[in-house]
């Protein structure tokens, strides 16, 4: 079965595991979702990941979902996709979104890689919204 959009299959995967309360979950692998998923970690959304490389094929990312000690609620709230195939979301450095007034991330696919919103801003690049994170 092919895949129209891989990153919306990649944040709906994380948001179903979360809703049955999974401690790992497994995604397809590709360059973007690992850039994806070492942002989700640097950020602390996640709690730690493995990229695991098969022959003949892209490989894996297993993910260990992060939950609140006390509350047990998982700690990322909302992953929202932004820029879709069939439209592209693209801004310049000036318009990039502060997702919760800062508390959350956005993240773009830029010249430069894939980062924050916030490290865009401060390389001063502009580029693809590709979902928010908080």
């Amino acid at each position: 079965m092919a895949l129209t959009d891989p990153i919306a299959d990649y944040l709906t995967r994380i948001r179903n595991a979360q809703q049955a309360n999974h401690r790992i979950v497994e995604i397809p692998s590709s360059r973007m979702k690992r850039s994806i998923t070492e942002i989700l970690y640097d950020q602390g959304y996640i709690l730690k990941y493995k990229f695991e490389d098969n022959e003949n094929s892209q490989g894996v990312i297993k993910i260990a979902i992060k939950y609140d000690k006390v509350t047990k609620s998982p700690t990322i709230k909302k992953l929202g996709r932004i820029s879709r195939p069939g439209l592209r979301k693209f801004v310049p450095v000036n318009e990039i979104p502060r997702v919760i007034n800062g508390l959350g991330i956005a993240v773009m696919s830029t010249s430069h890689g894939v980062m924050t919103g916030k490290q865009a801003v401060r390389n001063n690049v502009g580029g693809e919204l590709i979902c928010y994170v908080y």
